[in-house]
């Protein structure tokens, strides 16, 4: 249990990070484009708009996806946690 292990924990807690910030990642692109575009067709020049949409969609999509997403979180956790005494020993 040396550096490989240590390197390997690593990669996976970025991977692990990545996956999660995904979904919410997505959904604000999603409704930029979506707001962008009505704002062109509406001729509505809100600067805040944007942000205050996307804020709403991404605070509600982690309140619905949290339990999934730290489901994964809490598993890698644990992992990490049971081998820590091997690992330092």
């Amino acid at each position: 249990m040396g550096q490989d292990h240590l390197a390997t924990r690593m990669a996976e807690a970025l991977v692990t990070m990545l996956i999660l910030s995904g979904p919410p990642l997505v959904a604000a692109v999603v409704i930029g484009v979506v707001v962008g575009f009505l704002q062109a067709v509406t001729q509505i020049q809100d600067q805040t708009l944007p942000q205050a949409v996307k804020l709403v969609v991404v605070v509600v999509l982690v309140i619905l996806l949290g339990p999934a997403l730290s489901a994964v979180l809490l598993a890698q956790t644990n992992a990490i946690l049971d081998e820590f005494p091997f690992v330092t020993f």
